[in-house]
């Protein structure tokens, strides 16, 4: 039986195509400090995502918080091969914009996160969010 589909829109931050599984959080990510630039685990107690890799997942997540060098974990994510295949918000700030363009890291906000359940098959194309469920 084919999975279930849906599709869903966002605004670009930084175009491209992805595919992969979601990795979601409901709440915030702390980039610097919790996020491992170089093997793409998340490390903060208590936190949803402690213990994850980020590395070749699409990362949904509502915003980001704290230091504005997080744009910079973004970049070295991508140099040492451990960064998201994409990343999904609901609302982007400025850190997670610019991480996302000079990481390029395919990166959609404005997404109704309670549609896109963790671990779901994810396919993002441009502002296009397609959802496989099944």
């Amino acid at each position: 039986m084919a999975p279930d589909t849906k599709t869903l829109r966002g605004r670009v931050l930084f175009p491209g195509e992805a595919r992969g599984t979601a990795l979601r959080s409901q709440v915030p990510l702390g980039l610097f400090g919790h996020l491992d630039p170089k093997t793409g685990v998340y490390r903060e107690a208590g936190h949803p995502l402690d213990g994850q890799c980020v590395k070749d997942r699409i990362l949904v997540f509502p915003r980001a918080k704290g230091s504005t060098v997080g744009s910079y974990i973004l970049y070295a994510l991508r140099k040492s091969g451990a960064a998201p295949a994409a990343m999904l918000l609901s609302e982007a700030d400025t850190i997670v914009a610019v991480g996302a363009i000079i990481a390029e890291i395919p990166t959609v906000d404005g997404v109704d996160l309670a549609s896109v359940p963790d671990g779901a098959r994810l396919r993002v194309q441009g502002g296009e969010i397609r959802v496989e469920e099944g």
